[in-house]
């Protein structure tokens, strides 16, 4: 079982990945790799269609009521008035920065945390 601590800190790791990870639209095979190994070290069977992650939780049934989480992992490229560097997951008075965070790596994340929380708690 995994905490609620390891859970958020997982999820932050994870996003300092996909920061330093170029993943310009189109070009996302890179941020789709590591989003399939992060939920298959969680024991989550996954299936890439192109660049689109799919995962299932395994007591998915198609007779009940379905919740799809969904998001994109796509980042458009810096503009050039960007002060950091954006390809550096740079942590300043408690906020990450980089390419990606707001939009929308930190949904992204909370997401598969959400994903990873219902999973292990058989919700």
């Amino acid at each position: 079982m995994m905490s609620e601590q390891e859970l958020y800190n997982n999820a932050v790791q994870l996003l300092r990945q996909l920061i330093e990870t170029s993943s310009f639209s189109k070009a996302e095979d890179k941020t789709a790799a590591i989003i399939k190994e992060h939920l298959q070290k969680q024991g989550i069977p996954v299936e890439l269609i192109g660049n689109n992650v799919i995962a299932k939780n395994k007591y998915f049934d198609v007779t009940k009521p379905t919740v799809l989480l969904n998001s994109h992992h796509d980042t458009v490229k810096p503009n050039p008035n960007y002060t950091l560097n954006p390809f550096e997951a740079i942590e300043k008075d408690g906020k990450l920065y980089g390419l990606g965070s707001n939009d929308a790596g930190g949904c992204l994340v909370a997401l598969i945390a959400s994903f990873i929380y219902f999973l292990i708690n058989k919700i």
